[in-house]
Order: C-alpha cells, then sequence, then structure tokens
C-alpha cells in the first residue's frame, strides 16, 4: 500500500511539470516578439516566473473561493 502511494505521487509530480513545461511553452509562444531581444538565459527565467507568478495567483483564489458550492434562490 505505502508504494502505491509513492506511485500515485510520482505520477502526480510528473504531470504538473508537464503541464508546467506545456503552460512555459504557450507563454513563450504568445510574447515570443516581445522577448526576442533578450538572451536565452534570460527570457527561460522570464517565462519560470510568470508561470510561477500564474501558479500562486490561481492558488491564492483556489484558498480564497468557498469549498462548498452555495445555493442561491
Amino acid at each position: 500500500m505505502w508504494g502505491i502511494n509513492i506511485w500515485e505521487e510520482k505520477c502526480v509530480k510528473q504531470n504538473a511539470d508537464k503541464n508546467r513545461k506545456e503552460l512555459e511553452a504557450k507563454l513563450a509562444n504568445v510574447f515570443q516578439e516581445k522577448i526576442t531581444c533578450l538572451p536565452t538565459e534570460l527570457r527561460d527565467i522570464l517565462i519560470d516566473d510568470m508561470v510561477t507568478a500564474f501558479e500562486n495567483r490561481l492558488n491564492v483564489l483556489n484558498c480564497a473561493t468557498p469549498k462548498t458550492p452555495q445555493i442561491t434562490a
């Protein structure tokens, strides 16, 4: 049973890493014209920072959102 949990965690992490790489690629594509003047290393840092900021914002919003649906009349 313990091994299954480790395997599941590994799969979740791999999926999250894959999703992050996909988001980085999409942001690089969107901002391609704006960041072409930057050296490659700075482009990578900028894209990574933008993805991190986006993830952090989503985490804050998810924590601020009520967990149970509210019924409105």
